[in-house]
């Protein structure tokens, strides 16, 4: 999303959005009493939904958002010009003065950062595989944040790097296409050093989604920080990420498919990935996945396993509890993100068979 894009909303003209001479009962008899437009209830179909809206404020003492969340959440007959993403969207801008930033940043666990002294090289690696075009910048911690990277300003720095002068360009024999030497540029060079780190916003968690927005558009800046009372890094916000309340989720071309949750591999064994919902894990298990107590504070199935052993385990580790077997299939130091579910009983059968084998 560039920058000078912006989100508008035109403000109605109500010149001419109605005509009392048309509107009135009166006027339609003849009448040259003149009658006042609020004290006539026009159907919005008759006089167009923002017109009607606009009447309707003129009558109330509400306020015109609270008069449109009414027309929404009762359908109003003028509402039938609009779509049903066009409604949503409606809903999902009067829903954007309700919701936080902590309501959907990406938690600090799922932040995807670089150490401001990363080589080049090893920054262009990451920027390949993480398929994001900004990342933020750190000192020694996530606590320590310096500001972001963005993709644009590495390409612009190597562009420079490589560029011939005109006297290496003159001792050439051959032309080189648009007079690049990429052997010129220093890919162990820090990233601290190339002076392309741009400043990132700080915001608290309580801070209103519709307020960021607003400060991001003002400072032409397109994420932010969020920031604990104790000056720790809680999460990240970016502007696509307020946009998507809006319109829903934005997909580009190097967004991969969603990979499913819970994929059963039968047999009673299931992969899923640690951010399941033990309610959707608990539907696809059936009756014989009951959590008990260690659910109570818990809502997904990494977060249960934190809870039964009371740390985060090594990749590889298997636990057997609550009647089944959960075998960490990917983790790093601070969260789970895959784990293969099993009935423990298919674990010690195996181990009979091959223990009458031998």
């Amino acid at each position: 999303m560039n920058n000078s894009d912006s989100i508008a909303a035109e403000q109605p003209d109500n010149h001419g959005d109605s005509d009392p001479s048309s509107s009135s009962p009166e006027a339609s008899q003849g009448s040259n009493l003149p009658v006042p437009l609020g004290s006539v209830a026009v159907e919005p179909r008759k006089q167009g939904f923002f017109a009607w809206l606009f009447s309707r404020q003129r009558r109330n003492t509400s306020s015109i958002r609270d008069d449109l969340a009414d027309a929404l959440s009762s359908n109003a007959r003028g509402l039938h010009a609009f779509s049903a993403e066009e409604k949503q969207m409606l809903n999902n801008i009067l829903r954007l003065q309700d919701i936080r930033v902590e309501d959907l940043m990406i938690p600090r666990a799922d932040i995807e950062a670089v150490e401001i002294n990363i080589p080049l090289g090893e920054l262009l690696k990451l920027f390949e595989e993480s398929g994001h075009s900004r990342m933020p910048v750190y000192d020694e911690s996530l606590d320590d944040p310096r500001g972001m990277v963005h993709i644009r300003d590495i390409v612009a720095h190597i562009t420079k790097a490589a560029a011939l002068s005109k006297s290496e360009i003159a001792a050439r024999k051959r032309h080189v296409a648009a007079n690049l030497d990429l052997r010129k540029v220093g890919l162990d060079k820090p990233l601290g050093s190339l002076k392309v780190i741009r400043k990132v916003l700080f915001v608290p968690p309580s801070m209103l989604a519709a307020d960021l927005m607003a400060r991001m558009q003002a400072t032409r800046t397109q994420m932010a920080l969020v920031i604990d009372e104790y000056g720790g890094t809680e999460g990240l916000v970016s502007l696509e990420d307020i946009v998507e309340v809006i319109v829903g989720d934005i997909e580009d071309e190097h967004d991969d498919d969603e990979a499913p949750m819970i994929v059963d591999k039968g047999d009673g064994v299931f992969v899923m990935d640690a951010k399941a919902e033990l309610d959707d894990v608990a539907e696809a298990m059936g009756s014989g996945f009951d959590v008990g107590e260690h659910g109570e504070d818990v809502d997904t199935i990494g977060g249960l396993i934190f809870a039964i052993i009371g740390r985060v385990p090594v990749r590889g580790e298997i636990i057997e509890a609550l009647g089944h077997e959960f075998r960490v299939l990917d983790a790093d130091p601070r969260r789970i993100k895959r784990v293969e579910v099993s009935p423990a009983k298919r674990r010690r059968a195996r181990k009979t068979i091959e223990v009458q084998a031998s």
